[in-house]
């Protein structure tokens, strides 16, 4: 099995071919798109802020929202006189007392790995049954030509599939290791020549990052990056967003940027970074080494990324393990949507990534609880003083499944302060923005594509009502039921069953059981 240590990420883009995995099929889910959708009788939460409305009529043609109707009020019947018509060869679907929102943006989506034995069909599967229609695939890892190909495909809406945005790997397909600034511009260059819609580093000498960045914004492209810590010590957040970085992923850099007392994490003297216990533990003690919240130094480095509008991607629900690994390795979705590869890959092991739960217990969780503490009242702070904060996932390493840690990640931003209508805004507007593509996409506005979310319970109410699972609620007859659950998907109009997307994947997992695979917890035999 290739190593997926950061570090050594690039080394095994320059050196080796990239392996993928299976590749989506033909689209044979959905309806539409029709001459005219309208869905009629819906609340609507349109992404921007504004407080929910309803009821309303969504009328769209040609995959754009071309009105957006009030047609009543809550708790009195609509007067039917007064709903727009529907045109001949058009379709309608009721959505009363449903709630619909802008399709969700996952800004850092692996679109599957071949360790993880995940096909593109499972991954994209669940991302549309959990309303996300536009995901940013950070690194490529099954290659640029690949991603573009399937990238394609979805914008004809030939498979089933998010709108895809693929961000290659620094240095990703090069013969040889990029080592002067040189190298970096003609590397770019060609990046952008080859179709990618823009660059996902990891670190590298500070005149390379410098010049790579600087050419990559003069040719219009966006850029990520995780600041991993080989290179975080001579090149942080602030060094990126000065040169033109568009987003900082995770959260690497930003408490070394914060540094008062020293100038390098405290590491132990035993510590090694391919050993990724040590990496993981000791990453959990960094919050606390950072300036105070409040003080001269956080106030300067939050005041400098604001004037940079810059984009903060924390991508909170992916380290969730470290702080209650039990909880997360019992999920309940694990036993019927994660495939007993994925889940494999995820359990104890030297060599996958993510997979460091050699000695993990009450000292290490202690500190992660900690970190996510001080970490969020960043991120809290930088929404509230009008700084992009945007939501990306992760998903396919440390117990978080695709699409079930998205939902996660919104529930997160919850627990960080977020109103619940400002955590619809980072996954929808404010994630368009970082792409930029808010006047196509991100809000529910005439004139804008046609992705929605149609949910038949209030998920500002409760966001858990957005995973695929649902939520356990009691209703009035005294009977344990589930509420929730994305009931449509659409994308550029054509109106995918989300329900229908889950029985596709459980079946996926139920038939990769029948051929020996297993989910059972580590170490019981």
């Amino acid at each position: 099995m290739r190593k997926l240590f950061l570090f050594f990420f690039l080394q095994a883009l320059f050196f080796t071919a990239i392996s993928q995995i299976k590749k989506a099929p033909d689209r044979l889910d959905g309806d539409g798109p029709w001459s005219q959708l309208i869905l009629r009788g819906a609340t609507v939460v349109n992404g921007t802020g504004a407080p929910p409305v309803g009821p309303v009529d969504i009328i769209i043609e040609q995959n754009r929202i071309v009105a957006i109707r009030n047609v009543g009020y809550p708790g009195m019947a609509i007067k039917e006189i007064s709903r727009p018509k529907l045109k001949e060869g058009g379709k309608e679907i009721d959505c009363s007392g449903m709630y619909i929102l802008p399709g969700f943006i996952d800004m850092h989506g692996h679109i599957g790995g071949t360790e993880q034995g995940t096909p593109a069909e499972y991954v994209f599967k669940l991302w549309m049954a959990h309303g996300i229609t536009t995901i940013r695939d950070p690194s490529c890892g099954n290659g640029l030509d690949w991603v573009l190909e399937h990238k394609q495909k979805s914008l004809a809406n030939k498979i089933t599939a998010p709108r895809i945005f693929a961000y290659t790997a620094f240095g990703q397909g090069a013969k040889t290791s990029i080592s002067t600034p040189e190298l970096a511009i003609d590397w770019v260059r060609e990046n952008a020549k080859k179709g990618a819609d823009g660059i996902k580093f990891f670190g590298a000498a500070p005149s390379i990052m410098d010049a790579a960045l600087r050419e990559n914004k003069k040719l219009g492209l966006r850029s990520c990056m995780h600041h991993a810590q080989m290179d975080v010590a001579r090149w942080n957040v602030v060094n990126s967003a000065e040169a033109g970085l568009t987003s900082m992923e995770h959260w690497y850099g930003l408490p070394e940027a914060l540094l008062e007392n020293n100038t390098i994490q405290d590491y132990p003297l035993n510590y090694n970074y391919s050993n990724e216990q040590h990496r993981f533990e000791e990453a959990g003690k960094l919050w606390k080494q950072a300036a105070k919240q409040g003080s001269e130094k956080w106030n300067a480095v939050m005041k400098r990324l604001l004037d940079l509008d810059f984009t903060l991607d924390p991508t909170f629900n992916i380290y969730e393990a470290n702080r209650d690994l039990h909880k997360t390795r019992r999920l309940e979705w694990h036993d019927e949507y994660t495939l007993p590869s994925l889940w494999k890959f995820y359990e104890p092991n030297r060599q996958s990534h993510g997979s460091y739960w050699f000695n993990w217990g009450t000292e290490q969780e202690v500190q992660w609880k900690e970190n996510y503490r001080i970490w969020m009242s960043f991120i809290n702070e930088y929404k509230n003083r009008g700084g992009r904060v945007t939501t990306g996932s992760d998903n396919g390493f440390i117990y978080q499944t695709y699409g079930f840690g998205y939902i996660r990640e919104l529930e997160l931003l919850r627990e960080a302060g977020f109103h619940p209508l400002e955590v619809i805004r980072s996954a929808t507007l404010h994630s368009a923005q970082a792409l930029g593509v808010d006047k196509e996409i991100g809000s529910i506005e005439v004139g804008k594509l046609a992705d929605l979310v149609v949910v038949d319970a209030n998920p500002l109410e409760n966001l858990q009502y957005l995973y695929g699972t649902g939520a356990v609620y009691l209703n009035e007859k005294n009977e344990v039921t589930r509420k929730g659950g994305v009931k449509y998907t659409v994308k550029d109009g054509i109106v995918y069953d989300a329900k229908k997307l889950f029985a596709d994947v459980k079946t996926m997992v139920d038939e990769a059981k029948k051929q020996g695979g297993q989910i059972k917890q580590p170490g019981v035999k």
